[in-house]
């Protein structure tokens, strides 16, 4: 019996400017450029194992089998690198999350990253990381950006191939986040479904994409003149104007709950009493990330313990890109899942 095997770890991302539908489904391609942060504290490990003795791929997300309809979308992302390579093998792919699953949390990037660079490896794959990123869009477009570290840009292109993602900044310039997790359970409406119904209902729509794009270019310059104020202004106002085109569909939706209302005034009010500049942006989910500077981070958070649970306050500083991981790591991960070491 032969086995081929890759280990990799890939970190979430927050996006800065939003990626918010597709142009073409199939292919996973965007309307609009999007950038992101990629976060430390946030990660998923994957092992992909292509054997000769499997009649089937199989698929265990944090050690528990995966149900039919979850196992079909493995073996769909796998057969894009089958396709590719000619690798006939069925695989075992194990993945596990350091992070809340389907909260708005980014964990389908960090999830669909590791698991395309893992692939890659465990095939001998000799591709660039922007090469790769067009396999990862496939699974999850956000999943482009949790390739590289730092702050991410992901081209929207004109086909599939030039659709990447590439590096943009290291984001060593004093960046950080505050994640006010409100609530980590499983959202009601998946960030797909929404995403579609709001492309195809919200009169507000085509604005979103057109001023998207300005955004894109205004924060690319403020990072590159490490302009901390200005990134986060533009990064505030870009993410509220995608929850507003949720809230102009129809029938109209939001992901926001009344903990989420209640997280965003004590960043406006911590925000006010420390002269702290911080940021929010929100996902498609109910909690908020909070842009800041890596030190100012400590006082920020003491002041919002102040008005959430201390829970709900974590931190992350700026992240790396995907890497491989030795079977030793992947032992150590899994005895520190088993420990319940993760960040949920």
């Amino acid at each position: 019996m032969s086995k081929k095997v890759g280990i990799a770890r890939a970190h979430t991302n927050i996006a800065l400017i939003k990626y918010w539908g597709k142009r073409d489904r199939d292919l996973f391609l965007p309307m609009n450029s999007s950038l992101s942060l990629t976060l430390e504290a946030f990660y998923t490990d994957t092992k992909v194992i292509f054997d000769d003795s499997l009649i089937a791929d199989v698929f265990y997300l944090n050690k528990e089998i995966q149900s039919e309809k979850e196992i079909e979308k493995i073996s769909q992302f796998l057969d894009l690198f089958r396709e590719y390579t000619g690798e006939k093998r069925f695989a075992c792919v194990e993945s596990l999350n350091f992070v809340p699953t389907a909260a708005g949390l980014a964990s389908s990037a960090s999830a669909f990253a590791a698991l395309a660079l893992a692939t890659s490896t465990a095939l001998g794959l000799e591709m660039s990381r922007e090469q790769l990123s067009t396999f990862a869009r496939r699974g999850s477009g956000s999943s482009t950006r949790s390739l590289f570290g730092g702050f991410v840009e992901w081209d929207m292109g004109t086909n599939s191939a030039d659709s990447i993602a590439r590096p943009i900044d290291a984001a060593t310039w004093d960046i950080g986040m505050i994640i006010l997790a409100v609530d980590t359970g499983k959202k009601k409406i998946a960030s797909r479904a929404g995403m579609e119904h709001t492309v195809q209902t919200s009169p507000f729509y085509p604005m979103w994409v057109e001023t998207a794009a300005q955004d894109l270019q205004d924060i690319k310059l403020a990072i590159a003149q490490h302009d901390f104020e200005r990134v986060g202004q533009i990064a505030e106002h870009n993410g509220m104007k995608m929850h507003a085109t949720t809230l102009s569909a129809n029938p109209p939706f939001t992901y926001w709950t009344a903990d989420t209302i209640r997280a965003q005034e004590a960043v406006r009010q911590v925000r006010e009493d420390l002269g702290a500049p911080a940021y929010m942006t929100m996902d498609a989910g109910p909690n908020v990330k909070v842009l800041c500077r890596a030190s100012d981070m400590e006082r920020l958070v003491v002041a919002l313990k102040e008005h959430l649970p201390a829970e709900q306050v974590l931190t992350s500083l700026s992240g790396p890109g995907a890497y491989t991981l030795s079977e030793a790591d992947w032992q150590g991960s899994q005895a520190a899942f088993s420990r319940g070491v993760d960040h949920a």
